[in-house]
């Protein structure tokens, strides 16, 4: 896809991030991967993101990522696949390159490694590795790579692939002056963690979507959260909220990294052998997994 292909897709509807599948060593599981992306392109997302942050990209080599890409690719069908992209600028750069080879449709830039940087730095930093590659390149706002709107804005004005904004800030005073600044020359995307509990604030600063995490395990709840939320149908939107997001909330909030390994459980509970999560994370414990095929359960008889 060209960027303003890509950047088209992106606002054509409800995003996710699948996790990586591995196997009992912790290697990569090409083959249940494949399985799961082929059966989450079939809920119509019009992308999805591999290797991401709930793809556990952090703990990923960047050798192994352009094989993920590869695999969802294969079986995505007429769903584009962002890759995810990060840590210094050389690194960055490598994995950009290596991902638009297998044919990558975009890459998201997650923050870099460790430290904070200067306005200048991420300037640099970002126009590098647009200007890298021809695809499509999305920026991620959030913890130590914080663009404010001058600096997007010049970005936008060196980087033609430069075609979306994604913010986990939390900040709506920020997200909207980026929005005003912005216009549309950039599609923005919602990335809180659980992003459906913020999704109205983000509308209302001019979000149009986001990446449903939850989507990786319940495709159909996320569709219908996002339908109803498009739709202005308030109603519906809270009878979600308190029948299972906030539910699942408690149990993603029981430990730090849950926000990824709850994601994993609830996969594997749909029959997807998509392994344990590396290291630093730690996978739910048993009576919390309990919990989780309780409330998907719930969900299941509602429907």
């Amino acid at each position: 896809m060209t960027p303003e292909q890509i950047k088209a897709a992106l606002g054509s509807g409800l995003l996710s991030f699948p996790v990586t599948h591995f196997d009992a060593e912790g290697r990569f599981a090409p083959e249940s991967y494949k399985a799961h992306v082929e059966w989450l392109a079939g809920y119509k997302a019009p992308v999805l993101f591999a290797a991401g942050g709930t793809g556990e990209f952090f703990s990923l080599k960047p050798d192994e990522i352009p094989g993920i890409v590869a695999a969802a690719k294969e079986v995505s069908g007429e769903t584009a696949i962002v890759s995810g992209c990060g840590y210094g600028t050389e690194i960055a750069i490598d994995i950009a390159r290596s991902v638009e080879k297998v044919g990558a449709d975009g890459i998201l830039l997650l923050p870099h490694y460790l430290i904070d940087a200067p306005q200048e730095g991420l300037y640099a930093h970002v126009k590098k590795v647009c200007q890298s590659v021809g695809i499509g390149v999305m920026v991620y706002n959030r913890d130590n790579s914080m663009l404010q709107p001058d600096t997007l804005a010049r970005l936008c004005d060196e980087c033609p692939n430069l075609i979306g904004f994604k913010d986990g800030t939390g900040d709506i005073g920020l997200v909207r002056q980026v929005t005003a600044k912005m216009g549309d020359r950039l599609m923005y995307l919602g990335g809180m963690p659980t992003a459906e509990l913020f999704a109205e604030a983000y509308l209302g600063a001019g979000f149009t979507t986001y990446s449903s995490a939850v989507f990786n395990f319940v495709p159909g709840l996320a569709n219908e959260f996002y339908a109803a939320l498009r739709g202005g149908d308030r109603a519906t939107c809270e009878r979600i909220l308190n029948d299972f997001f906030y539910p699942f909330m408690a149990i993603r909030n029981r430990a730090k990294g849950y926000a990824v390994s709850a994601i994993k459980a609830g996969v594997r509970l749909q029959g997807f052998t998509a392994g344990p999560v590396r290291s630093p994370l730690k996978d739910l414990t048993g009576a919390e997994v309990e919990m989780l095929d309780a409330l998907i359960g719930s969900h299941k008889r509602k429907a």
